[in-house]
C-alpha cells in the first residue's frame, strides 16, 4: 500500500523522485523518505505528508542522478522518522524501499541478531535489507545474486528497490504481490508502484510479473529474470493515461474532480461495447468465454470495500436479468473459510487498482479449484487482469482520491452489461426491454449531468449536518447497496459513524438509534417498493428523526414529508444506482470538507491494499 519509486539516468534524481512521490501519495502518507547516491549515500525522512519531507530537504546535499524514494502507508511499527524507509543495511552500504508484508520477519531478524545485526527501527523492512547484506557477505555474491537469494528465503509480499553506495551505476527492483512498473526512457529508468510518476517523462513501460526481478543500469541496458534465474524476454507496453488525468484540472480536490468525471467515465465504459438503436452489447471478454458462462451453475463475485457494493448492485442485476444464481463473497473472507468452488463455477473479482492483495488471494484460490475467472478492473497491466482468463477494464482513468467514486460507477456499468450480455444471450430479457435499459444507459452520462447540477443545494444540506454524530442510511432493492456506499464514504472522508441498512431491516434493530439527532438519509427512487419506503419514512419521522430523501423528480408524497429532498432524474430501476449513489458522494464531500477533513488522504486510509 506504499508508494515507491526509483531513476537513474543523467537527470538530477532528487527532483524526479519528489515530484514522484507527490503523485504517489495517494497510496501512503504516514512518512516519507528519500535516498540518493553520489559517493555517499545520503538518506532522508520524515513522518507526515511528502511536503514535509520537502521542507526538512531544503538546503540538503541531494545532488545525484540516481535514488530511491518511498511515502509509507504503515504496517509494521508505528509512523515516525526511524521508521520511515528508505532503510540502510548495518554498514550502510545498503539502501532499500518496500511495499509489502515480509511474514517471516520476526524468526530472520531473531537469527540476523545472533549474528551480530543491530536493529533501529520496528520495520520488516529494516530485516530484509539486512539480509540481503547477510546473504551477500555470507556467500561474497553479487548483489544481484544476495537479493535474489534473500527473496527466496522470505515469506509475504513485496515490491523493493535497492541501491548499493558502492555501485552507482545500477539498481535492482524486484516484486512478488504488489505492483511494480519501470518506465524506459533514453538512456534513463524510472520506477514506480503505478505509472503515475512516469507518464512525465516516458510512456514506454514494463511491468514485473510477480517473483520477477530487474537488474538496470546507467547505461541504458536492463534485464529482467525469475526469481529461479531464467531469464525474460520484457514486454515494452505504452502507457494510455496523459498527465492531465492525474491532476486536478481546476478542481480542489482529486476526489470533486473524480465526481464530476462520471458522465464522461460511463461513456467510455459505454463506447464500443453497446449499441442502443442495434439492440447488441458485446463485452469482448465476455464473448471469448460466453458458453461457459452462459452455462454456469453459478457465479460469485469477489471483492472489497467500495467495490464489494458494486459487486452486490451486480448480483441484482445479473440474477434479475440473466437468471443465474450469484453470491457475493468478501475477498478478505473468501479462502478462509473454504468455500466450494468447481470447474462449472464463474468467479468475477473487482478491484479498482488490479492489485487488491485479498482479491487476488481469492483468484488464486478459484483457479486452483478450476474456475473461470473474470476480473474487472481500472489499471491496465494489473495483476487481476493479468491473472483472469478474461474479463473488462473499467477505462474510468487513473483515480487519486483514496474515497473511490468514479471507479465504483464505472463498475456497475460494466455489470449491467455483463448481465444484459448474458440475458440476451440466454434469452431471459425481451428485445423491446432490451433497447429500453440500453437506451437509459445512453442517456446515463447526461442524467448524472443534470444530477451534478445538485451540487449547491447538497451543500445546504451538509452545512445542517456537518457536526452529526451519527447517520443512517437506507435502501431497498438495487438502492440497498448505494445505501452501503453512501455510509462507507461518509465515514471515510468526514470520520462520522454511519451505517447503510435495507429499509425493511430498521425495525429490526436500527430503530432504536433515531432520535431528533439523527439524519436518515432515504433512496426512495424505487417504484417497486414506494408504498414500503413511505412507510419507512413515516416510521422514522414519528420518531423525531431528521429524514434526507432522495428521489425522483417530481414527488411531491415524499417532499411533503421529508425535512430534505434531492430530487434526481427518473430512471430505469435497475440503473438506479449510477444516478443516487452520486448526491451521496457530493454529500459526503462536503460534509467532509466543513468539517475540515482531507477528503482525498483520510486518515488510516491507503488507496491499493496491497497487504493482507
Amino acid at each position: 500500500m506504499c508508494g515507491i519509486v526509483g531513476y537513474i539516468g543523467k537527470k538530477e534524481a532528487f527532483p524526479i523522485l519528489l515530484k514522484g512521490l507527490k503523485r504517489l501519495e495517494y497510496r501512503g502518507y504516514d512518512s516519507a523518505g528519500i535516498a540518493v547516491l553520489n559517493g555517499n549515500l545520503h538518506v532522508y525522512k520524515k513522518a507526515g505528508k511528502v511536503s514535509e519531507l520537502e521542507n526538512y530537504t531544503t538546503g540538503k546535499d541531494v545532488a545525484a542522478t540516481i535514488g530511491i524514494g518511498h511515502t509509507r502507508w504503515a504496517t509494521h511499527g508505528v509512523p515516525n522518522d526511524t521508521n520511515a524507509h528508505p532503510h540502510l543495511s548495518n554498514s550502510g552500504n545498503l539502501a532499500l524501499i518496500h511495499n509489502g508484508i515480509i511474514e517471516n520477519y520476526d524468526a530472520i531478524k531473531k537469527e540476523l541478531i545472533k549474528r551480530g545485526y543491530v536493529f533501529h527501527s520496528d520495520t520488516d523492512t529494516e530485516v530484509l535489507v539486512n539480509l540481503v547484506e547477510e546473504v551477500r557477505k555470507q556467500d561474497n555474491s553479487s548483489l544481484e545474486d544476495a537479493v535474489r537469494t534473500a527473496l527466496n528465503e522470505v515469506v509475504g509480499a513485496y515490491a523493493i528497490v535497492v541501491i548499493d553506495r558502492n555501485d552507482p551505476d545500477h539498481l535492482i527492483a524486484a516484486r512478488k504481490g504488489s505492483p511494480l512498473v519501470i518506465g524506459v526512457g533514453e538512456e534513463e529508468f524510472f520506477i514506480a508502484s503505478d505509472a503515475s510518476p512516469i507518464i512525465e517523462y516516458t510512456k514506454n513501460v514494463v511491468y514485473l510479473d510477480d517473483q520477477e526481478y530487474a537488474c538496470i543500469s546507467r547505461d541504458g541496458s536492463f534485464y529482467i529474470k525469475t526469481l529461479g534465474n531464467v531469464q525474460k524476454s520484457p514486454a515494452i507496453q505504452k502507457l494510455e493515461m496523459s498527465l492531465e488525468m492525474i491532476e486536478k484540472g481546476g478542481f480542489e480536490h482529486f476526489m470533486l474532480k473524480e465526481i464530476y468525471e462520471q458522465p464522461k467515465v460511463i461513456a467510455e465504459a459505454l463506447r464500443g461495447r453497446m449499441s442502443a438503436s442495434q439492440g447488441w452489447i458485446k463485452l469482448g471478454g465476455l464473448s471469448e468465454y460466453s458458453n461457459r458462462i452462459e452455462n454456469a451453475e453459478r457465479i460469485l463475485i469477489t471483492a472489497c470495500g467500495t467495490s464489494w457494493h458494486s459487486a452486490l448492485i451486480g448480483e441484482y442485476l445479473i440474477e434479475d436479468l440473466a437468471r443465474v444464481p450469484v453470491e457475493v463473497e468478501y475477498a478478505s473472507e473468501f479462502r478462509y473459510r473454504n468455500p466450494i468452488i468447481n470447474e462449472k463455477d464463474v468467479v468475477i473479482a473487482i478491484s479498482q487498482s488490479g492489485e487488491t492483495a485479498d482479491t487476488l488471494a481469492a483468484i488464486e484460490l478459484a483457479k486452483e479449484r478450476q474456475a473461470l475467472i473474470y476480473g474487472i478492473c481500472n489499471v491496465i497491466g494489473s495483476s487481476i487482469a493479468r491473472m483472469s482468463h478474461a474479463g473488462s477494464y473499467t477505462h474510468a482513468g487513473p483515480e487519486i482520491g483514496v474515497a473511490s467514486t468514479k471507479a465504483f460507477t464505472a463498475q456497475i456499468t460494466i455489470l449491467t452489461l455483463i448481465a444484459l450480455q448474458i440475458a440476451k444471450e440466454k434469452g431471459t430479457i425481451s428485445t423491446s426491454k432490451l433497447r429500453e435499459i440500453l437506451y437509459e444507459l445512453e442517456n446515463m452520462p447526461a442524467k448524472i449531468e443534470q444530477t451534478l447540477k445538485l451540487d449547491s443545494q447538497i451543500l445546504e444540506i451538509a452545512k445542517e449536518y456537518k457536526d452529526a454524530a451519527n447517520f443512517l442510511y437506507l435502501g431497498r432493492g438495487y438502492n440497498f447497496p448505494v445505501a452501503l456506499e453512501g455510509a462507507l464514504k461518509l465515514k471515510e472522508i468526514s470520520y462520522i459513524h454511519a451505517e447503510g441498512y435495507p429499509a425493511a431491516e430498521m425495525k429490526h434493530g436500527p430503530i432504536a438509534l433515531i432520535d431528533e439527532a439523527m439524519p436518515v438519509v432515504f433512496l426512495a427512487t424505487n417504484a417497486s417498493a414506494y408504498e414500503k419506503i413511505i412507510s419507512n419514512i413515516q416510521e422514522v419521522k414519528a420518531r423525531k428523526g431528521k429524514v434526507i430523501a432522495v428521489v425522483n423528480e417530481g414527488d411531491t408524497h415524499i417532499r411533503s414529508l421529508a425535512d430534505h429532498v434531492i430530487e434526481v432524474p427518473a430512471t430505469e430501476e435497475v440503473l438506479s444506482p449510477l444516478v443516487t449513489i452520486v448526491p451521496l458522494q457530493l454529500l459526503s464531500y462536503h460534509i467532509a470538507i466543513l468539517r475540515g477533513c482531507n477528503v482525498d488522504q483520510p486518515r488510516n486510509l491507503a488507496k491499493s491494499v496491497t497487504v493482507e
